[in-house]
């Protein structure tokens, strides 16, 4: 077993441009003054990490390291999560999804696309100089608009949304392999890997490729009701990253699970700030550590009623109240003896 590692707090949703949420050094003061000992840095934000520097020089990747552990925290993971999304963008999505992109890639579907298959791969090179092992991002979506299906999918067209999505994704897998870099995929509504069944048919298309793996938010499964839980059960061994975000799903007799067209606040689905949701967290974290998952608890503000502020500031407490010490001895230890192979057999009958 392992000890969870964190608090930690994912700074994309917190970003501002009022200090200190408008520089580095400002976000490293206030999450560690909260308590918090790691940093999910989003690679968007160029205020926060130039990726081109990052993947080009060590010595930017030892700066911008010394600079963070000055604060007492440690870089638990970059994020790729809006470039990720644009390696497969369905063309229903190309206007909105736009917004992720740089002007000279807008309005070009192949050139966005070949933009975010290098800029991830920068993220590999960068992880590596930085001393990391995990990386956190999304799949993107070809099928995603076919969830529902109606009207009904012709044979064949799913087996070729997967195959197109991991030819898109190979070199990149292939690369951070090369960087000896895990691909931490956020299963989540919207993406192509939104469960247990489309991870399988995506590690499938990619040959059981070793860098993919799972970023797990209980969150999304919750809005799914899909069992957060048994998912550990099943998938443990994929899980390198963890975001620590709770929700809760209230269906009424006007809406369920596909929302209404509602705002997130009017949604029987919400995302809420730990501990005002519906998640088992306790067993979650007895799940991951018992299964020896070596992660970061890493902070995801998404709430719908509570301002980031205070969700930062009890969110801090409540994962700390959550690690788990793992264990290295048995609570009869006190009782047992030395192993005296004549004294089996006698206990044996041999």
């Amino acid at each position: 077993m392992k000890t969870i590692k964190g608090p930690a707090v994912f700074l994309a949703q917190f970003v501002d441009g009022q200090p200190p949420f408008n520089s580095l050094d400002g976000m490293c003061k206030w999450a560690s003054g909260l308590g918090y000992k790691g940093i999910q840095i989003p690679t968007w934000e160029s205020f926060l990490i130039d990726l081109d520097k990052a993947a080009e020089s060590q010595d930017y990747c030892d700066e911008l390291k010394g600079k963070i552990n000055s604060y007492g925290l440690e870089i638990t993971e970059l994020s790729t999560h809006l470039q990720g999304q644009l390696v497969a963008v369905h063309p229903a999505y190309d206007i909105m999804f736009d917004n992720f992109a740089p002007d000279t890639v807008k309005n070009n579907p192949k050139a966005r696309t070949a933009w975010a298959v290098e800029t991830v791969k920068k993220a590999a090179t960068a992880s590596r100089r930085l001393g990391l092992n995990a990386h956190a991002t999304f799949s993107g979506s070809l099928l995603w608009h076919t969830a529902h299906p109606w009207p009904q999918r012709p044979p064949g067209l799913v087996e070729m949304g997967f195959e197109e999505l991991a030819n898109r994704w190979m070199p990149i897998l292939n690369h951070f392999d090369k960087e000896g870099v895990d691909v931490c995929y956020e299963i989540h509504p919207g993406e192509d890997l939104h469960d247990g069944d489309t991870f399988e048919r995506f590690l499938e298309a990619t040959g059981n490729h070793k860098r993919v793996n799972i970023l797990y938010d209980p969150s999304h499964f919750v809005l799914q009701q899909l069992d957060y839980i048994t998912y550990i059960d099943h998938y443990h061994e994929f899980i390198k990253s963890f975001h620590v975000k709770d929700s809760e799903f209230n269906p009424t007799g006007k809406k369920g699970a596909f929302g209404g067209y509602n705002d997130w606040g009017d949604r029987a689905g919400r995302y809420r700030s730990l501990g005002d949701g519906q998640i088992d967290f306790k067993t979650i974290f007895s799940k991951l550590t018992q299964y020896g998952c070596d992660v970061w608890a890493v902070m995801e503000w998404e709430c719908c009623i509570k301002s980031p502020e205070q969700g930062a500031r009890e969110g801090a407490k409540f994962i700390q109240d959550h690690i788990i010490e793992a264990t290295t001895k048995t609570f009869d230890d006190f009782a047992g003896s030395e192993t005296d192979t004549e004294k089996l057999k006698k206990i044996l009958g041999l």
